[in-house]
């Protein structure tokens, strides 16, 4: 029995539809709003949805959109609308809506648009998650804007990252949907026209570019030369300054244009108040993906997972939350076991390779540290000051050294 839910604000329509559907032999569930639409969605996993365009609380093709953002529209959306223009029904449908049904609905013409949107193979989800997903969180919401906004103006993007880095969260919510993807720093061998027209139209993407060799050094300034040719753009990474990559051997030429349009992004460690919407959508969309089984998190799990550092940003929380999905015996993952994951893998990450040449593991193990007590600081600067007995402005020049981002807010 195919399951339905119905997201109306008004009663009456709310009620009349269910008894439609359910003489038809459908399951029927009810949502009063954007908020019941959410957790039914994720609770019942309907096989179509009739949404209404204009509720209190969110709109239908705002809810819509941010289904498609964070993979979960894998279901057939009918929307519905009293006072619909043909502007609002070409817009939902561009964002992934089945069809448009105005108020008063024909029943012939709801029963036909319902059994059409059944019989549709169902969409697997989008592999990857976006800005766009985070619509409760402000700061994520104002960093979409900022990278759409510097990207109006330049094919080019230089994220400048500490610990905790956002890049390839912000290289995939500029990703055009369905565009290739094509990461530059996974090149060992010389790259090839070919290449480069296979990622046509898609985004280049390097994770740090201190982590560049010099053959990949070149990959990425033949790359650079082509961007427009092939409809391409670039989002690159990088945790060291212009001149630490000038006295480490780097082209002039190739920093300069590198350095013309930056963005310092917020790290997960300035987005402490942001962990818990994250990581549910994180393990939502890893459940509908088919990645891990469907499970929740306690609410002091997401306390614990709120207050770990997550220096390797969001590659490293995304694989916090599969792994403690995927080994998890119950339903609901509970903060004794984010608690014991975290703690052992902070363990081991203090365990410092010894073949480092000794500045290398000098600055290591000093990022390692001021990290560590930064985030039991809760960022306050004076409070790290004081336990770590360096002034605070020999404090601030040490961090940016280290490639630790931290603002200047939270000092008292």
């Amino acid at each position: 029995m195919a399951k339905i839910l119905v997201v109306d604000d008004e009663i009456g329509i709310r009620e009349l539809l269910r008894e439609i559907l359910c003489d038809e032999g459908y399951d029927v569930i009810l949502a009063e709003n954007a908020t019941a639409a959410r957790s039914a969605r994720q609770a019942a996993r309907p096989d179509l949805v009739l949404l209404d365009i204009w509720m209190p609380d969110t709109d239908g093709v705002t809810l819509l959109k941010e289904w498609a953002a964070s993979g979960l529209l894998s279901m057939p959306v009918i929307m519905m609308s009293g006072h619909g223009t043909i502007d609002t029904a070409v817009e939902a449908i561009r964002f992934g809506a089945l069809d448009f049904l105005e108020k008063p609905i024909a029943l012939q013409k709801l029963l036909a648009t319902v059994k059409r949107g059944l019989q549709r193979q169902p969409s697997k989800a989008q592999t990857h998650l976006t800005l766009n997903a985070f619509t409760r969180s402000t700061p994520l919401r104002d960093l979409r804007r900022r990278l759409d906004q510097l990207c109006q103006k330049s094919r080019v993007l230089l994220l400048r990252v500490g610990a905790g880095s956002l890049a390839e969260l912000c290289a995939r919510s500029l990703q055009a949907a369905g565009s290739p993807w094509l990461d530059l720093g996974s090149f060992g061998q010389p790259i090839e026209i070919q290449n480069l027209e296979a990622a046509r139209g898609g985004m280049l993407f390097i994770e740090d570019l201190s982590l560049l060799n010099r053959a990949q050094q070149k990959n990425l300034a033949f790359a650079l030369d082509r961007l427009e040719k092939h409809d391409q753009r670039l989002l690159a990474a990088c945790s060291r300054t212009a001149d630490e990559l000038l006295v480490e051997g780097w082209d002039p030429l190739l920093v300069r244009r590198l350095f013309e349009v930056s963005l310092v992004p917020p790290s997960l460690l300035e987005l402490k108040d942001e962990l818990p919407e994250m990581v549910t959508q994180l393990l939502q969309h890893l459940a509908e993906t088919g990645d891990v089984p469907v499970r929740t998190l306690s609410t002091g799990a997401l306390n614990a997972l709120r207050n770990s550092p997550w220096g390797g940003g969001f590659p490293e929380l995304k694989a916090a939350v599969r792994s403690l999905a995927l080994g998890s015996l119950e339903d609901e993952i509970n903060a004794d076991e984010v608690v014991r994951f975290v703690s052992r893998a902070s363990s081991a990450a203090l365990a410092l390779p010894l073949d480092l040449p000794l500045r290398e593991a000098r600055e290591t193990f000093e990022r390692i540290y001021f990290e560590h007590h930064l985030q039991l600081e809760d960022g306050n600067i004076t409070r790290l000051a004081e336990k770590t007995g360096l002034e605070r402005t020999h404090l601030y020049r040490k961090l940016k050294q280290l490639g630790i981002q931290v603002g200047r807010r939270s000092e008292s």
